[in-house]
């Protein structure tokens, strides 16, 4: 459990001043998610789904709803998640007394964890527990669907209290009575030492009927939602390398942002957290990228569930092969947890922003660009799971070699690269190097694929790549390879090469790029940028990210996934002490309850970014496993 730390119950947004990210814990039912601030206010809530419209969005403006349970007064905190679930106690100590608040998102009965969050029933619960002296807890009660835009009626009932609106109500059960006026509703309990007291909020979608809980019946709840994430984890969770602890919170973080009913991993469950305070750089991550696909395959597989590995590439590859390269249709970089591909991205001018970064926006237009480095992910994560491709069917091995002849065929293009940057399509080098990564796997799979007679396409295909990435993808100004063909801006993307095996672990031109990296990207945080241009002679100044060239204004901070890909690429040239370091620096970053962020603002420390985000936690399971795997004398 975290250390004591004072919080004297402020609001949570004053003026454009924000609550620090790291304040916030995450929970969630594998459908929807909630972030619960220090001080018990739960500030973003979306339901049924993590794409849903919010029905608490604090986290984005002040007035777009909470939900808090706190004590009246000063107090001092500290939290953790209770044994390997995503159950949080935060226990709350005043001048009168102790007591504990339990939250969680329902995930329903489970007895084996192989369907954990399968079928849920929306409901978020609170039990508030004295466990030493008198202490009395204010309770403030504001919902605010559709991002805030609604203010709705709070009808009273025998319990608790029904808020409907257009797409559904919220019902939430409770032991006191509360009041209030203007959609606000506000009460207090008093509790001694023994007493206990549960609160339920229920999702009802338009149509449906629920009733109100019991407190035994919310008892209930959580009980049964503890033992299924605990059922989970015995069943799963295995992992006994370097950082366990820290790995195994990660796999429970994957398996939190994995939507159940489809397998789709998000990339976060939040949306415009900036890339810096103040700044345009605000994207909705709510939805499931390709990129991952193979970075979190593997991670699934270490630190969470081989299951879930296979259950995501199996949705991943079912969504993209119903729009396919075979027909002559581009795959889309990302699509919505249950496949939906038009994500159409629109801003919330109503919403003033987290720490008054705007604009707030909902949907995603990188669903619209072309990248090629699709090809590659796709293949290599059908190549990690190669010991059971003997279920595919004749679609699937079809699509799966429609994937290595559009690499085969499209890799001179130019697109968006793996930054999903908006502005011109370049000759971007991750891309070309994920076309070979295609080629490369599809070779090795090709028996599996029944498609032999297409691997002197693929070879010839695969050695045009290599040529073109050695010739034009090595810059000699930079002294390494670079961002993109033709260019001097060094990319940390470039430490696949050796991650992905175009490059030997030794390769000259891989350790001078690994060195680059090391000294060019990284700054006095002793995290690495994604990338940037200097001049000759040119001072490294942290957070003055150049040669981003994709519209909004607002820099950005160093990038925690990049930096565990530094730590993994050193581990694999043997250089395991630099390597540990550079992990640790990374995996300090998490905050009290080990979840972290997109990024880290470079002047203050402070984790900038949509959060938690997955890259990042996928980035720590790989990279310590590659470490754990050369200490251990084998490949990273």
């Amino acid at each position: 459990m975290s250390e004591w730390t004072r919080d004297p119950a402020p609001a949570a947004v004053v003026g454009t001043e924000a609550r620090p990210i790291a304040d916030y814990a995450l929970l969630s039912d594998r459908q929807g998610a909630a972030l619960v601030a220090r001080d018990g206010s739960v500030d973003w809530l979306c339901l049924p789904r993590f794409d849903s419209a919010s029905v608490f969005a604090r986290l984005l403006d002040r007035s777009a709803g909470h939900w808090w349970i706190r004590p009246v007064g000063v107090f001092t905190v500290r939290r953790a998640y209770v044994d390997a679930s995503m159950v949080l106690r935060t226990e709350y100590r005043t001048d009168t007394g102790t007591v504990v608040v339990t939250d969680a998102l329902q995930v329903g009965a489970c007895a084996s964890g192989r369907d954990l969050g399968r079928e849920v029933p929306h409901t978020l619960l609170r039990v508030v527990e004295c466990t030493q002296g008198t202490v009395r807890m204010a309770v403030e009660y504001v919902p605010r669907p559709e991002y805030g835009a609604v203010r709705p009626l709070l009808a009273p009932a025998d319990g608790g209290l029904l808020c409907p609106f257009g797409s559904g109500s919220l019902l939430l059960s409770s032991p006191v009575r509360l009041q209030g006026r203007a959609a606000t509703a506000r009460g207090q309990l008093a509790l001694n030492a023994g007493d206990r007291a549960g609160f339920a909020l229920q999702y009802v979608p338009a149509g449906a009927r629920r009733r109100l809980w019991t407190q035994a019946e919310i008892e209930a709840a959580l009980a049964t939602t503890l033992d299924a994430w605990r059922s989970w984890a015995a069943r799963n969770q295995r992992y006994e390398g370097p950082w366990r602890e820290a790995v195994r919170r990660s796999g429970q973080v994957l398996q939190a942002l994995t939507f159940a009913p489809t397998g789709a991993v998000v990339a976060a469950p939040t949306t415009s957290l900036p890339e810096a305070a103040g700044g345009e750089r605000n994207w909705d991550h709510r939805f499931s990228w390709v990129r991952e696909a193979s970075f979190a395959l593997h991670a699934l597989s270490v630190a969470a569930c081989p299951g879930e590995a296979e259950a995501f590439f199996a949705w991943m590859a079912r969504t993209a092969s119903a729009e396919g390269p075979a027909d002559g249709h581009p795959l889309q970089a990302v699509y919505g947890v249950g496949g939906e591909r038009e994500l159409t991205e629109r801003t919330l001018d109503h919403l003033a922003g987290w720490g008054g970064s705007r604009p707030v926006r909902v949907g995603n237009d990188a669903w619209r660009q072309r990248r090629l480095d699709i090809y590659g992910e796709l293949l290599d994560a059908a190549y990690r799971l190669r010991g059971r491709l003997h279920r595919l069917d004749a679609d699937g091995r079809r699509f799966l070699t429609s994937l290595a002849d559009a690499a085969a065929v499209h890799w001179p293009r130019p697109d968006h690269g793996i930054w999903e940057f908006r502005g011109h399509p370049q000759h971007f080098l991750y891309s070309k190097l994920m076309c070979w990564v295609a080629l490369d796997r599809a070779i090795a799979l090709a028996g599996e694929l029944q498609a032999t007679a297409r691997v002197p396409a693929w070879t010839a295909a695969r050695a045009g790549i290599r040529v073109a990435i050695e010739a034009y993808g090595w810059s000699d100004r930079a002294g390494a390879y670079s961002q993109a063909f033709g260019s001097a801006v060094l990319d940390a993307s470039a430490l696949m090469l050796p991650i992905t095996g175009f490059t030997a672990p030794g390769d000259v031109r891989a350790r001078a790029t690994v060195a680059a990296v090391r000294e060019r990207l990284t700054g006095p945080s002793g995290l690495v940028h994604r990338c940037q241009r200097l001049a000759d002679g040119q001072r490294f100044d942290e957070g003055q990210v150049q040669g981003l060239g994709d519209g909004p204004a607002g820099g950005e901070g160093p990038f925690l996934m990049c930096t565990f890909w530094l730590a993994h690429a050193l581990a694999l040239m043997g250089e395991v002490a630099d390597a540990r370091a550079v992990f640790e620096r990374a995996a300090s970053c998490a905050n009290d309850v080990g979840l972290l962020s997109e990024e880290v603002d470079p002047y203050d420390g402070q984790l900038r970014g949509n959060f938690p985000h997955a890259l990042s936690h996928i980035g720590l399971v790989n990279a310590a496993w590659a470490i754990g795997r050369a200490e251990a004398g084998g490949h990273g």
